[in-house]
């Protein structure tokens, strides 16, 4: 708004999303009749379009701006019409040090909670703070409408699993200290409270989760298959495993590897091979183009793993970069998926594993 030479400016709030509604302003357009607002806006049965809120005066609100005013200036159809939709649900939980944490929980369409907990696929992506304030904060919302994308573990609601996605998983560091001189301590602290909301509403079986991430998330599945037994099995894709290989730092690591050997060492997988004791499949494309997670890294912790005797299964990707494209790789990728989690995790009783 403008603001007269000598005044303070006044805050005002002229527009905000309203439930049952998931909206985001993409432009704010100033006229003489008001504002008016450019929304994208998506609910749970209605995917996402464009909207113009009708001119909002100093004094209205898109809170008192009924709905049916707004213009649609978009009319992408439902690229899912016809099929069966998970539910969404939005968890708020606490780590164990009460950090405030979410975790968006999806089921099969139709899940009845009599038939009692399905097996679990978790995945998450950890993320430096340096306030725990700022790493409360909540992403995501529950009127989301559900998208799949080639990187997404929601497929999984398909074929009978819960799937915890985009599981917080802040890593700390306060004051002096850095986040990653406690990496592990907090990354086992964060997957325990996932794994613990997720049980708390009688969908998810906390006796079968597996765990999967794609690049510093794929980094995380690692490593927390060497540092605790909460997981059935583990899916990396595209990661880094040693971090002697990106020794000039990584993700918010400032520190080379020369002024902190011992966070690389305790840091990587690799150093761990021999504690994985859990199935653990990796995925890589062929091409990575990614400086930190050049093939190499799935290579080396491959053959460590294999070395130590552990249950691995290494898949490369043709031609591709460090995200995947090509129909063909995405469809194999999601099948190996599938046949890794029905192999060690939906089953009732674990599943022995071949060396």
């Amino acid at each position: 708004m403008p603001v007269t030479a000598g005044e303070n400016p006044a805050e005002q709030r002229i527009w905000q999303s309203q439930p049952p509604f998931y909206e985001l302003a993409t432009a704010v357009i100033e006229s003489p009749s008001g504002i008016e607002v450019l929304a994208r806006r998506e609910s749970v049965e209605q995917n996402p379009n464009y909207f113009l809120t009708p001119p909002l005066s100093t004094t209205q609100s898109s809170e008192t701006a009924p709905v049916k005013q707004w213009t649609a200036v978009t009319s992408f159809p439902n690229p899912y019409a016809g099929l069966p939709i998970p539910t969404h649900q939005l968890l708020h939980y606490k780590r164990a040090d009460g950090v405030d944490l979410t975790a968006d929980l999806y089921l099969p369409a139709g899940y009845d909670k009599s038939k009692g907990p399905l097996p679990t696929l978790m995945e998450a992506y950890p993320a430096e703070f340096k306030t725990r304030a700022a790493a409360s904060q909540v992403t995501g919302s529950p009127y989301e409408f559900v998208v799949f994308g080639w990187y997404s573990p929601v497929f999984f609601t398909a074929t009978g699993y819960a799937v915890l996605a985009n599981a917080a998983i802040p890593i700390i560091g306060e004051g002096n200290a850095e986040p990653n001189d406690t990496y592990t301590d907090q990354l086992v602290a964060g997957a325990k409270a996932a794994i613990d909301a997720g049980a708390a509403t009688g969908a998810v079986d906390p006796r079968r989760v597996g765990v999967m991430g794609h690049s510093y998330g794929a980094f995380m599945t690692a490593n927390l298959l060497a540092h605790c037994d909460f997981f059935r099995a583990g899916i990396a894709r595209s990661g880094a495993y040693n971090r002697s290989l990106t020794p000039f730092g990584f993700q918010n690591e400032e520190r080379t590897y020369w002024q902190a050997p011992e966070v690389y060492f305790k840091m990587s997988p690799f150093s761990f091979a021999d504690k994985i004791k859990t199935p653990i499949l990796l995925i890589h494309g062929e091409a990575d183009n990614n400086t930190g997670t050049f093939p190499i890294q799935s290579e080396r912790f491959y053959d460590a793993l294999k070395g130590e005797g552990a249950t691995v299964r290494f898949v490369l990707l043709p031609l591709e970069a460090h995200g995947y494209q090509g129909r063909e790789s995405v469809l194999h990728m999601l099948w190996e998926m599938e046949n890794w989690l029905d192999k060690y995790v939906k089953p009732e009783q674990p599943v022995a594993h071949s060396h």
